[in-house]
């Protein structure tokens, strides 16, 4: 049986051929895994994996710097925006009834009659 000599691996080139610009690859790949890394921890870290389970219903409350209120809300596969301001609502509408807070602080709506 032969041996493989040690010329016919490659084990035993001249040096003069190496590209010195031949590393940055191996540099880029290991800043896109470090990249990942990163976002995987990101994210566990937030505790949002469950915005990636398809059934579950996840709010997030997010305030604005200028004081608004951006609340994202994602329902199994629909995600919906709502930006909410310190602004009164005004404009025209019929009144639907009336609503009440107990001592214990529920809140009872009492819809109008349609007399």
């Amino acid at each position: 049986m032969r041996k493989p000599s040690r010329a016919g691996l490659g084990l035993l080139r001249g040096g003069g051929e190496d590209d010195p610009l031949a590393g940055v690859a191996n540099l880029f790949d290991t800043g896109i895994v470090f990249a990942l890394g990163f976002l995987v921890a990101l994210i566990s870290a937030l505790n949002l994996l469950a915005m990636f389970d398809p059934n579950s219903r996840v709010t997030i409350t997010t305030e604005q710097s200028d004081g608004s209120l951006e609340v994202v809300v994602k329902d199994g596969q629909k995600t919906t925006v709502r930006r909410v301001t310190k602004q009164v609502g005004a404009g025209d509408g019929t009144r639907l009834g009336v609503a009440y807070r107990l001592a214990d602080g529920t809140v009872i709506y009492v819809p109008e009659s349609k007399e």
